[in-house]
């Protein structure tokens, strides 16, 4: 009967033979489920990274254009934004009339040229450090935001170094919980700062939680809360997105020609488009992907080797076992394969750990996140589950062929006198 042994009882022999060796094949499993739980974090965490980056996104829209100051690059393509501070380095030749000069352009619709600074607020016994970013009257078209109340500042006040102030949610919450904060001032620098308005909740940009802002007009703080003349950014939105491209090069023209520059490389600007960021980040995403993938990969091939070399002291070990079922009328292929089923069986198991750990770590990494302020998605990689799952299997197929062929081909004779 041993020779008509279906493939069924083949996989129970080699699930009772798997069950001989526990810590061995434990161990075995670990390696292999390790590279599996990293292939599906990364493709999850992928997901959810390129899902959180495109909500970002959308909390300013596609229309937007951002100018930025750049420390000129010393090297064709190289770009260092200054607002990083990677260099030390202060670009200081962004300013409010290069903000005026761009307003003019036909396919500008708002504008707000843009500073950002960090003072202790206050208001009665409530003091909370809290950022300051400077802005234009078209706030609220620029950061595609709502107000809670109140009003926000004009032209007029920007222009006249008005002291006013519009609140973030938290900074509203923080300063005078549930009472009104719409006719109170509040103290930045030991001065009085009337507020005027408090926005809808917008929640985080990036690392950037926008609702513990506290927004003043640019102009206000550029002169008197961090005496400089010149601005850190300048966003604006377009009337066509069609033409959104085609304004960006009209934007680097004009400044390029305000700030005297002929070379490109010497550019103490940047100018992206919407369209642009999203390309860089898939490029970025792209790339890290690929790597990490990569790294997955080499380790999972390091297991399948682990693999392959178990099963060759599986094959060493049973030497007599196989010896003795090939004189009792065992044919080759029932030895190649109930050894080929073991290889196979820990890489599927090794799998199926790692997907359910992969899963469970994917989800932990988006609550802790969310727990944090980081509105991180959790989102599941269906392409991942299954790259893992054929990963898995091809790695004990792959590796399980040789030590499965050895032990298929040994001599009866010979193996039975190594008892």
């Amino acid at each position: 009967m041993l020779c008509d042994m279906n493939k069924i009882i083949l996989i129970q022999s080699s699930l009772r033979a798997l069950a001989k060796n526990k810590i061995r094949s434990a161990l075995t499993i670990l390696g292999i489920s390790i590279g599996i739980t990293a292939v599906i974090v990364v493709m999850s965490a992928g997901q959810s990274l390129r899902a959180f980056v495109g909500g970002q996104m959308d909390i300013f829209g596609p229309n937007l254009i951002q100018v930025e100051t750049k420390v000129p690059s010393t090297k064709k393509n190289s770009t260092e934004n200054a607002m990083g501070m990677a260099t030390g380095i202060t670009i200081t030749t962004l300013t409010l009339d290069d903000s005026e000069a761009i307003a003019k352009l036909n396919n500008v619709e708002a504008i707000s040229p843009g500073l950002t600074g960090q003072e202790l607020v206050s208001f009665r016994d409530q003091i909370k450090k809290t950022m300051l970013w400077g802005t234009s009257e078209d706030i609220l078209k620029i950061n595609r935001v709502e107000l809670a109340e109140g009003r926000v500042f004009s032209k007029e006040e920007n222009l006249g170094l008005a002291k006013v102030a519009i609140l973030g949610s938290k900074v509203k919450e923080k300063l005078f919980g549930d009472s009104d904060a719409l006719g109170q001032d509040i103290k930045i620098e030991r001065t009085n700062y009337h507020v005027i308005g408090v926005l809808a909740k917008q929640g985080t940009a990036g690392a950037m939680d926008m609702d513990s802002i506290v927004y003043l007009p640019v102009k206000t703080l550029q002169k008197s809360i961090l005496g400089i003349d010149h601005v850190l950014f300048i966003s604006l939105v377009v009337k066509d997105m069609a033409l959104a491209d085609y304004t960006a090069d009209e934007i680097i023209g004009l400044l390029r020609q305000r700030h005297n520059i002929s070379d490109p490389d010497k550019d103490d600007f940047s100018v992206t488009t919407m369209a642009e960021a999203q390309d860089m980040i898939n490029t970025i995403f792209n790339g890290l992907t690929f790597l990490l993938l990569a790294l997955v990969a080499v380790s999972l091939l390091v297991g399948g080797v682990g693999i392959m070399n178990i099963m060759y002291v599986t094959v060493s070990e049973r030497t007599y076992e196989i010896g003795l079922r090939k004189a009792v009328g065992a044919r080759e292929k029932d030895i190649f394969w109930q050894f080929l089923f073991e290889a196979i069986i820990m890489t599927l198991v090794a799998g199926a750990i790692g997907i359910v750990v992969g899963i469970s770590l994917s989800y932990l990494i988006s609550f802790v996140a969310s727990s944090q302020g980081f509105d991180l998605p959790f989102s599941l990689s269906y392409s991942g589950i299954l790259i893992a799952v054929i990963f898995s299997a091809s790695v004990g197929l792959i590796f399980g062929l040789t030590p499965a062929r050895r032990a298929a081909q040994l001599d009866p004779v010979v193996a039975l006198r190594q008892e």
